[in-house]
């Protein structure tokens, strides 16, 4: 079995400004807003759905196959995920672009400004997956990234049989109902948390519970409150109690580090 998984790369530039936003921010000026903020640190990590979900297969044991789009800036990151482990012969570059970069400026009440760059990412609707060779014993993870891109390695999963898990994730406010549905027609799981799959009722005109019937296997996360599993075909829901950690440090990348797990079980 072989475990493909599509979805964004991308650096995260996380700084951190020792003071308030509210305190340099006039409302009365806000129509002609310009502001500076002095950061104390500033840290860049590896990030990116498809990334974060490769790392933590690889930690279980398996070798992914990432297929992504990433920019001149990628060779460090590259290198990085070959030691781990994962394969990133499917990883293009793009070589007049950056790779995807998030800037995220946080102050001492923990706000956040937040500017997300989509650089060499927005060139993944060129890829296909539909030449790997892949067939009903391999997997693919559909997950956050360009939202034509989505549609079309949900479409070459259909058209050659290959089971595949549709995450839409963070993108799902870009996605409109057509391709929401695109994404989880023939889906062998749909995943999500609870503000996502309200999201998609939303955009697609249909309830939650017919969005949860949709596919043989759906997992809805709820945050602290861990998550829950609904089996079509044995007709059951499966409440999974939250790991216990003994204390939260960052939240960010949780989620894929769950739908690794779920994909790897």
């Amino acid at each position: 079995m072989r475990i493909v998984v599509t979805g964004s790369l991308a650096y995260d530039y996380i700084m951190n400004f020792p003071g308030y936003f509210k305190d340099h921010i006039l409302p009365e000026k806000v129509h002609m807003l310009t502001v500076s903020f002095l950061v104390d640190s500033m840290r860049r990590m590896r990030g990116g759905v498809a990334g974060n979900i490769a790392y933590t297969l690889a930690l279980l044991g398996e070798r992914p196959l990432v297929v992504a789009t990433a920019g001149q800036d990628f060779s460090e990151y590259r290198a990085w995920m070959e030691r781990q482990g994962i394969d990133a012969s499917g990883v293009k570059l793009i070589d007049d672009e950056f790779t995807a970069s998030c800037f995220i400026n946080n102050d001492k009440a923990n706000n956040q400004i937040v500017a997300f760059y989509t650089g060499a990412m927005a060139h993944s609707k060129h890829l296909s997956i539909a030449d790997l060779g892949l067939g009903p014993s391999d997997l693919v993870i559909i997950s956050p990234t360009d939202p034509e891109a989505m549609s079309r390695y949900a479409e070459e999963c259909r058209s050659q049989g290959v089971p595949f898990v549709f995450d839409p994730g963070k993108q799902t406010p870009r996605l409109d109902g057509d391709q929401i549905l695109a994404g989880l027609t023939g889906a062998s799981v749909l995943v999500g948390n609870d503000y996502e799959f309200a999201m998609m009722a939303q955009q697609t005109g249909k309830t939650e519970a017919e969005l949860i019937a949709s596919t043989p296997l759906t997992v809805i996360t709820r945050g602290e409150q861990g998550s829950t599993i609904y089996d079509q075909g044995a007709g059951r829901e499966l409440q999974v109690p939250i790991a216990p950690i003994p204390t939260v440090v960052d939240p960010t990348g949780a989620g894929d580090a769950y739908l690794a797990g779920l994909a790897f079980g």
